[in-house]
């Protein structure tokens, strides 16, 4: 009698793993709808469709609310899924994603409305963005008060002014929008509206046309003409956070913005590889893949990648395991948010100059991978502020 094997023991996913697996199917929609977004200048409606579909807007919720409870670095790994796929789309699950996160980590919310948009995002896959950019204000990680306004009325706000670079406009479920407040003789305060996007007076505009980068994000103005916001929805400036508490905003954008060009990067390379294989001049009678040239120039990519990503990945597990290190982490996320950006951007030159006068044809996926990696560079951190960040950080201020 021949005693049987004994059973192979699979182990369980990881989370990580687990995130990944949330991500990739919808990178799969991401990857079909890419080009003809980028082409039309529209937002895909199936490509929305998708992400509220997916279980993707769950992801960042904390498990107390329902969702997945994902730790920084298991959205970085699932977000640079994403980006890989197509940064429009990714961008508008991202927006959602870091906000759900960061306020969950921070407590920076009154819990009835952050449990609002949390079990929205779980049941119905809602998508939240906070606007917070205006024509006049510019960046608002640069300080400044806005132009939108809030006056008191009975029962609660009316909300006026004009937001830029509102990500994923028209599938926004909720509005997260910043604007100036007079209150009594302390000046006026930056307060935090939360508009569900049919509401009476809010409109998009059409403004998105023509953008050298993310032409299929949707990143139209909005208008918000005397809207009506209850008193339950509106968010005076928080209390003082403790440093743990109030890192989290930042660090959780800065590795949605990160992970997703990082995203891009690598699609950049994934394709370029591709090209270098089956292309085979009649006068080589090989694939370019075997020229030295070309081999350096994929490894010069491959490198740049896998600096910021291990830079990334390193950090958000820090971010996990430690928390009370967060206030000197911070600046560092800064720091890896400089390198993914900006490897992002020389990967994609690179495979422009590797492959040549078929790089600049839509036959190809590099040129709009070099375009899409550009808009990475004006996230905030804006590299001087991140290097300035880590300069202090270094010089002990």
């Amino acid at each position: 009698m021949t005693a049987s094997s004994p059973p192979t023991r699979t182990d369980p996913p990881s989370r990580t793993e687990q995130a990944r697996q949330i991500a990739e199917p919808l990178a799969a929609v991401f990857r079909q709808e890419a080009e003809r977004a980028d082409r039309t200048e529209q937002l895909s409606a199936t490509g929305v469709r998708a992400i509220k579909a997916s279980g993707y807007p769950a992801l960042t919720v904390p498990v107390r609310l329902g969702g997945f409870g994902a730790s920084l670095h298991e959205f970085a790994a699932a977000q640079e899924i994403l980006g890989r796929a197509d940064a429009s789309l990714a961008l508008v699950a991202a927006m959602n994603a870091h906000l759900l996160g960061s306020v969950g980590e921070a407590g920076s919310w009154p819990e009835d409305v952050y449990a609002q948009l949390a079990h929205s995002s779980v049941n119905a896959g809602a998508l939240s963005n906070s606007l917070a950019s205006e024509p006049d204000l510019g960046s608002p990680s640069r300080g400044g008060l806005p132009s939108s306004s809030a006056r008191r009325v009975e029962g609660g706000w009316r909300v006026s002014g004009l937001k830029t670079w509102s990500t994923g406009s028209e599938a926004l479920d909720f509005l997260v929008v910043t604007a100036a407040v007079a209150e009594g003789e302390t000046g006026a305060e930056v307060w935090r509206f939360v508009i569900p996007a049919g509401s009476e007076g809010v409109r998009v505009q059409q403004t998105w046309q023509g953008s050298l980068s993310l032409r299929g994000s949707g990143s139209h103005d909005v208008k918000f003409e005397d809207v009506f916001v209850p008193d339950d929805h509106a968010l005076p400036p928080a209390a003082p956070l403790s440093p743990v508490r109030a890192a989290s905003s930042g660090a959780w954008f800065w590795t949605a913005v990160a992970a997703t060009y990082l995203g891009v990067g690598q699609a950049a390379l994934d394709s370029f590889v591709e090209y270098a294989n089956e292309r085979v001049p009649t006068a080589l009678g090989a694939s370019i893949a075997t020229l030295p040239k070309i081999q350096q120039a994929a490894g010069q990519m491959n490198l740049d990648l896998m600096s910021a990503r291990t830079l990334l990945h390193h950090l958000t597990r820090r971010w996990a395991a430690e928390p009370e290190a967060r206030p000197d982490l911070l600046p560092q996320l800064a720091g890896a948010k400089n390198l993914c950006t900006n490897a992002a951007v020389n990967v994609t030159d690179l495979a422009l100059r590797a492959a040549g006068g078929a790089a600049l044809t839509s036959g190809l996926p590099l040129e709009r991978y070099f375009r899409d990696a550009r808009a990475g560079l004006t996230h905030p951190p804006a590299d001087d502020q991140a290097l300035t960040l880590l300069g202090k950080q270094a010089l002990g201020l």
